[in-house]
């Protein structure tokens, strides 16, 4: 770490990014020294043919142009690439803070060498990053998308379905529960569409298309206040581009 490098530095859930520069400029580099020598940090991969670390800080360095910055605002910031391994960074930098101690017998833990893992030195545990699948799932009927807006979203935005793969459980049958579930519909013939890690906080999301099969829209209150069919040329406030939920939509729309 004492060579050049690139510094994805979080504080109060912020990341600290280059303001002005050019997008593949977003985070600063230097060595470590350049910025106190960060405690615990991780190296997540390469930026630019450079390693690229990542570490909490109590406050973020003074750097002329520099800025505390959203992780979301990344995407539009440096765009997907840029934003998938400051997700990266986030959810590691999250799984080191999370276990720092054995849930198992509760002796503090270390990074093993050679391997993503915390592990106990008292009883062995290891403690893997944590991911968390969910499905996602855009129903169609003829020229009609469904549709539903959860209480969290911003005001008007609507977007596919979707929940977590429960214990034991494929994502086609979570497909098919969550839909029903949710809004009180069956659905057929599922496809897969594409994936997409989502680092709030840890998720990986599986999308899907899927045709109606019957029922009545009946959304239950406590996950969905508002669900219905939108003609594919009229349809509402969609999600952020940075959301597999516009994309898969968006492919919906065209196809």
């Amino acid at each position: 770490m004492n060579n050049a490098s690139y510094w994805i530095l979080r504080c109060e859930h912020r990341l600290l990014t280059l303001a002005g520069g050019a997008p593949e400029r977003i985070f600063p580099s230097g060595p470590a020294s350049d910025f106190g020598h960060p405690e615990h940090a991780l190296q997540i991969g390469e930026l630019h043919g450079f390693p690229c670390y990542a570490a909490d800080v109590a406050q973020l360095p003074e750097i002329e142009g520099a800025e505390a910055t959203p992780l979301r605002a990344i995407f539009q910031l440096a765009g997907a690439e840029t934003f998938a391994l400051a997700g990266r960074a986030t959810q590691l930098l999250d799984w080191q803070n999370n276990h720092r101690f054995c849930g198992k017998c509760g002796t503090p833990t270390a990074m093993k060498a050679g391997e993503t893992a915390m592990q106990c030195p008292a009883c062995g545990l290891l403690a893997y990053p944590r991911i968390s699948p969910a499905v996602m799932v855009l129903v169609r009927d003829g020229d009609k998308l469904l549709l539903g807006r959860s209480p969290h979203f911003k005001p008007g935005v609507f977007s596919a379905l979707a929940g977590f793969v429960e214990p034991g459980e494929t994502l086609e049958e979570c497909a098919a529960r969550e839909v029903r579930e949710e809004v009180g519909i069956e659905i057929t013939n599922l496809r897969y569409f594409h994936s997409q890690p989502w680092p709030f906080p840890n998720s990986l999301m599986v999308a899907f298309f899927a045709d109606y099969a019957g029922g009545t829209i009946t959304p239950d209150p406590k996950e969905i206040e508002a669900a219905d069919w939108f003609p594919l040329d009229a349809l509402p406030l969609l999600p952020d581009p940075v959301s597999i939920s516009r994309r898969l939509i968006e492919a919906a729309r065209q196809g």
